[in-house]
This record gives structure tokens, C-alpha cells and sequence, in this order.
């Protein structure tokens, strides 16, 4: 009974250690050497940083490397020059990406649209300008003196009162002439 018992936690033991070495062998991504030719083409742009990468960012890459080749050819393209920018991002910068792109995707249709025409007049602007507005600074506006106040408050000139003008109207109950006075 004794040795059943002792097979019986012995294999379970060896189950459990087995088990535990497919998954580490799971989480644990190639090195860039063991990528195939066509992964090495598609990942070109991260080569000098591949085996520095975590691995849930190598994995993250090798997904999409699965679906490339069903990829129309400009968004390979957008993903080839998005590439080399992403993977130089620090995983906090690359969390804060992932939030504004979260905040962005529930926006309306129509703010989305109106970030995407601004998104487009940025990148027409020259390179200078961009640095610039990325620095915080606007763009530098003509320099126009303002009008000096004046030193003292001044009233408005009253004209003054002559046979030709007649004074203003008193408002208000004196100024009522059509009702006779009540005593």
C-alpha cells in the first residue's frame, strides 16, 4: 500500500515537473537566430533589439508576423515604418499609446474624423514647425504693438445742452405728464 502511495506522488511529482517545462518552453520566444528566413525579413527593422525584447513584445510581433503575408500591401508597409518606433518605445510609453488609442476608439465618429484632418495638417507642416509645436511653442505670430491704454478713465464728452438740442427725458413715474397728479 506504502509503495503504491510512493509511485502514485512520484508520478504525480513527474507530471507536474513535465508540465511546468512545456509551459516555460511556451512563454519563452526565439532568439533572432531561430527565426525563419521570412520572419527575419518581416522583423528586419528590430533585428539589433530582438533578443533584448521581452518576450511578451516578441510574441505580441510574431502574431502579427502571422497574419502579414494576408496583410494588403500598404498595411504592410505602414507596419514595416511603424515598426522600428514601436519597439524603441519604453513599455510605459508604449502603455500610454495604447490608452490614447483606447480614448481615441471610443470617441464619435465625427471627433475621430476631426483628429484624423488635424493628424493630416500636421504632418503636411515642415519639419521646423513640427519641432516647434512638439517643444510647446506656437508658431510665431507677427508682432503688432497694442494700443496704449489711457492713463485716466475718461467719461464720455456730455454734449452740452442749447436751444436747438432739448435735454434728455427723465424716466421713471416723475417724468409721466399725461396723468393728472393724485392728492
Amino acid at each position: 500500500m506504502a509503495r503504491r502511495l510512493l509511485a502514485g506522488i512520484t508520478l504525480a511529482f513527474c507530471l507536474l515537473a513535465q508540465g511546468t517545462a512545456i509551459a516555460a518552453q511556451e512563454h519563452r520566444q526565439p532568439a533572432w537566430i531561430e527565426l525563419s528566413q521570412e520572419q527575419k525579413q518581416i522583423l528586419a527593422p528590430v533585428s539589433g533589439q530582438w533578443d533584448a525584447m521581452p518576450a511578451l513584445q516578441r510574441q505580441r510581433l510574431l502574431g502579427v508576423v502571422k497574419h502579414y503575408p494576408k496583410m494588403k500591401p500598404d498595411e504592410q508597409q505602414r507596419f514595416q515604418k511603424r515598426l522600428k518606433p514601436w519597439s524603441s518605445l519604453t513599455p510605459d510609453e508604449r502603455a500610454q499609446a495604447r490608452k490614447k488609442y483606447e480614448k481615441l476608439k471610443q470617441l464619435s465618429p465625427e471627433k475621430r474624423l476631426e483628429i484624423q484632418k488635424k493628424w493630416q495638417e500636421y504632418q503636411q507642416l515642415p519639419e521646423e514647425k513640427k519641432a516647434q509645436l512638439r517643444r510647446g511653442k506656437k508658431s510665431p505670430t507677427p508682432v503688432v504693438a497694442p494700443a496704449p491704454a489711457p492713463l485716466v478713465p475718461q467719461a464720455p464728452n456730455p454734449e452740452p445742452v442749447t436751444s436747438e438740442t432739448s435735454a434728455p427725458a427723465i424716466q421713471g413715474p416723475a417724468a409721466d405728464t399725461t396723468q393728472p397728479a393724485a392728492n
